[in-house]
């Protein structure tokens, strides 16, 4: 896996930077579905970065549905950055339910009642 220069400069903070090669590198192919990353503390040497801003790309990467986190067998890659872009959309769309005072189950319920596009 080839990985850009980390931009201490830049306005998008670091960790933001070291999630978005690591979309990059799953989008290109570099690393594929089912495929183990290294571990973090060989990114963030590879990186020149802290451990920490490596781990925090990881959950971020995680919590969009593109990695997979198990103890023993490491971080692996479990998705695509469309299905990271879906499950940020189905987080805003649950999180907008709930502000409406829909539950889960409703707002599945309503999907399910919709009609298939096509």
């Amino acid at each position: 896996m080839r990985f850009r220069d980390v931009n201490r400069h830049d306005t998008v903070s670091v960790y933001q930077q070291v999630a978005a090669e690591i979309r990059r590198a799953i989008a290109e192919g570099e690393v594929v579905e089912g495929e183990r990353l290294p571990p973090a503390v060989d990114l963030a040497a590879i990186l020149e970065v802290n451990k920490n801003t490596v781990i925090r790309a990881l959950h971020e990467l995680r919590d969009e549905g593109l990695l997979d986190f198990t103890r023993g067998r490491g971080v692996r890659v479990v998705g695509t950055p469309q299905r990271g872009a879906v499950i940020g959309r189905v987080d805003e769309l649950l999180d907008f339910a709930r502000r409406q005072g829909f539950q889960r189950d409703e707002v599945i319920q309503l999907i399910r009642a919709r009609p298939s596009p096509g």
